[in-house]
């Protein structure tokens, strides 16, 4: 039977994550990234580290951008060199799509990186200390999820559906967005760890998502009536060509399908499904 420790007590991924892989047979435990009493916790005799602690979701500013740094970078570093150590093979890292610096477009196999952001480059830093400790024993795994969601997600998802629930009209706009559900990310992961396997990984749903379809299902969740005019989205999309808010919910913003297919669940929830398993509706 696997061991792994996931590294993010309390995290939203980890706690989910922790609960699918028990049910799947694979031995997990977690670890409070919290503080400094961490480093003291013994690694050996782990197959995997899976390290989702991190901060995010929060407002950059000059005060704050060293934090970034400190957390989503070093920390990270740190608990790499620990886990190769003390004999961990394979090192599981939570990077993200920020590092491409895109709030709208498509991103492709050879889109190069390009954070504009102290979160995003702080992820890429880690990820660029990772590999530097990858040889023929020690395995790294990089992934970069888009948006996640799920029951009790936290981000941009509950936002929008808060919105969709008080407002009841959204603008009918045709874009695709790459998302992730939860459970198609343990899938995942339970694959992932079961190969022992390093590499970069893009892990997402089997169909982009538009989210004009998005909202409708979040409404229907609910057994509302959302009023969706049209005639806004060549306006809309052009407001949020550069990104910004607008792009963020009406932008295009995409990974290529095909770099997605390594571990690939082949049994996956419709949108439908997700969304009413995500807003607590039987």
């Amino acid at each position: 039977m696997k061991r792994v420790l996931i590294a993010g007590k309390d995290s939203y991924i980890g706690d989910r994550l922790n609960a699918w892989l028990d049910s799947a047979c694979i031995r997990c435990e977690t670890l409070d990234m919290r503080g400094d009493a961490w480093q003291s916790h013994d690694f050996s005799g782990y197959d995997s580290v899976v390290l989702v602690a991190g901060i995010a979701h929060q407002r950059e500013t000059d005060a704050n951008r060293a934090l970034y740094d400190q957390v989503n970078h070093r920390m990270a570093a740190e608990a790499g060199r620990k886990a190769k150590a003390e004999g961990v093979k394979q090192f599981v890292f939570f990077s993200s799509m920020s590092v491409y610096g895109m709030e709208v477009g498509r991103i492709h196999a050879d889109t190069p990186e390009r954070p504009v952001t102290a979160y995003g480059q702080s992820k890429l830093d880690a990820e660029m200390a990772l590999r530097a400790l990858e040889d023929g024993t020690f395995h790294v795994a990089i992934l970069r999820p888009p948006m996640i969601y799920g029951p009790g997600c936290k981000g941009n998802y509950p936002r929008l559906s808060q919105l969709i629930r008080r407002l009841r009209v959204f603008p009918s706009v045709r874009n695709e967005r790459s998302m992730l559900y939860i459970d198609t990310l343990c899938a995942f992961m339970d694959s992932l760890l079961q190969s022992g396997n390093g590499g970069l990984y893009f892990p997402q749903n089997s169909a982009y998502v538009s989210t004009d379809a998005l909202a409708r299902a979040i409404a229907r969740a609910h057994c509302m009536k959302l009023w969706q005019p049209r005639g806004f989205g060549w306006l809309l999309k052009w407001i949020g060509q550069n990104g910004g808010m607008i792009g963020k919910v009406f932008g295009t913003l995409t990974y290529d399908l095909s770099m997605s297919e390594a571990f690939m669940p082949k049994i996956q929830p419709t949108l439908i499904q997700s969304i009413f398993a995500t807003e607590a509706v039987k």
